[in-house]
């Protein structure tokens, strides 16, 4: 009885307020994935809950709502990085990592060059070959859901990745001097 007062007693959070608190992560990892800056990022996620605000009666007949607001943190942040040329790197921001870090400077370094190296070899690839890669492999998607959001098969989807993944090994093995 105490229960059900209390719940009487607390408004009805709306579908976009559980939206939010259910998926604002995956929201800002795939707005994250396509601007790879984070203020961006966060400028992509708020309006992409403002786009869900104002076609709030839409979400209620919306199967998958996870989907549905995937493929619109994907459009959002598309649409934002053909507005937004990539910014340098924040030498601050390093500065900062190495004082805060409990590991050695040089480690640091090391891991921030190879993912600095991964990143610009992921984004050396073709559209059609990183998209699917990012989003089924980064912002664990499956190949339904990310070819919703793209537009292609489940099948081209699992081509596509399967592909990107190939050229990226061949890619990374090349550099190391790795079957040579």
């Amino acid at each position: 009885m105490a229960d059900e007062a209390i719940a009487r007693a607390q408004p009805e959070q709306s579908l976009v307020e559980l939206a939010i608190r259910d998926h604002a992560r995956m929201v800002y990892r795939i707005a994250y994935s396509v601007l790879r800056n984070p203020m961006d990022a966060e400028d992509a996620v708020q309006e992409v809950f403002l786009r869900v605000l104002r076609y709030e009666r839409k979400l209620a007949g919306v199967r998958d709502q996870k989907a549905w607001l995937a493929q619109i943190a994907w459009r959002v942040a598309v649409e934002r990085r053909k507005k937004v040329t990539e910014p340098a790197a924040n030498a601050e921001q390093v500065g900062d990592d190495l004082l805060s870090s409990a590991e050695g400077a040089d480690q640091i370094l090391l891991e921030k060059e190879r993912d600095e190296f991964l990143r610009r070899l992921i984004a050396a690839l073709p559209d059609r070959l990183r998209d699917p890669l990012l989003l089924s492999t980064l912002e664990e998607l499956s190949p339904r859901e990310v070819g919703m959001m793209l537009g292609i098969s489940e099948a081209a989807v699992r081509s596509r990745a399967f592909r990107a993944r190939q050229i990226l090994r061949e890619r990374v093995e090349t550099w190391m001097g790795v079957g040579k």
